[in-house]
């Protein structure tokens, strides 16, 4: 297990990019699930809004053996889900981010389970870094960090969806999420019916009409 306390870092090397020609674009940045890797989510882009650069960024840790792909966190243990653990996963990747975004006008993340707690948490220590997110079978960390108050000022734009067949994410978490995100955020949310730990075309829709706004805001801006 990784200590909480150590300092991760996200190879960059790594990132999977849809255009090597980004200058000026939107940044979408994909952080992928538990046991998955980069490659992932890069699935999705033929569901995304043209005019945007997505990058597909691989997770810092190697789950136990013999679980395949990588992780943000570990979810086993005393430590398992922790919000330091959490937080130690969000600031790695807000180092990367800052190396990657060069000049993209805004940025916004897509996680799903893992990712999507890390992409809120980037959002909470970085408010003014990231525009928007797009939070899938997700949820939101435990505890206050201190941008948390700016965050219900800024009322960022969060979009939350999650299957009612979904039994990944402890229902707990659930309800904390439900609770928190509507008073730090401006929310879009909806539950799948029949949906698992997955995401399914519908929600593919929902999440292009919400990337598009985003798009509209931007560009109005």
């Amino acid at each position: 297990m990784v200590d909480v306390s150590e300092e991760l870092t996200i190879d960059g090397a790594l990132t999977r990019w849809s255009t090597p020609d980004r200058a000026g674009l939107p940044l979408l940045v994909l952080l992928h699930g538990y046991g998955a890797d980069e490659n992932d989510l890069f699935g999705l882009v033929p569901y995304l809004p043209e005019g945007i650069t997505v990058a597909s960024v691989a997770a810092p840790l190697a789950p136990p053996w013999p679980m395949p792909g990588r992780s943000w966190y570990s979810i086993d243990g005393l430590e398992g889900r922790s919000s330091a653990s959490v937080t130690v996963a969000a600031e790695a990747f807000l180092r990367w981010l800052d190396e990657a975004r060069q000049d993209a006008p805004a940025v916004a993340l897509l996680g799903f389970s893992q990712g999507a707690a890390v992409a809120l948490q980037a959002l909470r220590l970085a408010p003014a870094s990231i525009d928007t997110v797009v939070t899938l079978s997700g949820y939101a960390a435990d505890g206050a960090l201190p941008h948390d108050d700016r965050l219900k000022e800024l009322r960022p734009h969060v979009f939350w969806g999650r299957g009612t067949n979904d039994d990944v994410i402890p229902e707990a978490r659930i309800l904390h999420t439900a609770d928190w995100l509507p008073a730090h955020s401006e929310l879009s949310g909806r539950v799948y019916t029949g949906l698992s730990h997955s995401i399914s075309e519908e929600e593919l829709g929902d999440v292009h009409t919400f990337l598009t706004k985003w798009l509209e805001r931007t560009a109005s801006a």
